[in-house]
């Protein structure tokens, strides 16, 4: 596995590190007036979801791991676990249900998304960036309400509420950025 330097850390890299497989969620680089720089690490664990704060000088050396990255598809849920399974080899893994922490309800039946697995193990999911969804219920249009940035609140068929152009109306599909958790497009 390549080995790379503490200033080298972005997040969303995979580390090994104390014997455990880490993901880097926030890297802040830090140069004080006294000392050499060295970059402040927000990690989660990937196993067991503990989180840790980690200093990484520049001269530090790190394994960065490399995940494999498999499309699966959402099969079901049961007992706060989520059934995904390989349409080429139709094997199935679980992972916790929390893994996808607030975006869980954007994961929908039949959902192709991908899964990421180090030496068999499944550890990560991620979703499709743009989920397509229904709105259910938002305010009626309010005449003479044409600001540029004008937005409304709108809840979708999966319980999430988002905010929407004055324009969308109800029972209308619209595009939403699982990232952001925002209003994208029209579908």
């Amino acid at each position: 596995m390549p080995k790379i330097n503490g200033n080298e850390i972005r997040p969303g890299n995979v580390l090994e590190h104390n014997g455990g497989l880490w993901a880097a969620v926030k890297v802040d680089h830090v140069k004080p007036g006294k000392g050499g720089a060295f970059a402040q690490v927000e990690m989660k664990n990937l196993r067991n979801g503990s989180k840790l704060n980690e200093r990484f000088r520049s001269a530090d050396k790190v394994e960065r791991v490399r995940l494999e990255q498999k499309d699966m598809q959402f099969l079901f849920e049961s007992d706060g676990m989520l059934s995904f399974m390989d349409t080429e080899t139709y094997d199935q893994v679980e992972l916790p249900a929390d893994i996808l922490g607030e975006r869980r309800p954007f994961l929908q039946d039949g959902m192709t998304i991908v899964v990421e697995f180090h030496d068999a193990e499944a550890l990560n999911a991620t979703l499709p960036q743009k989920v397509t969804c229904k709105v259910v219920e938002t305010e009626p249009v309010v005449k003479g309400q044409t600001a540029a940035n004008s937005f409304k609140p709108a809840v979708l068929d999966n319980g999430v509420k988002v905010m929407v152009p004055p324009f969308v109306g109800q029972d209308e599909d619209i595009i939403v950025n699982t990232e952001t958790m925002e209003y994208s497009e029209r579908a």
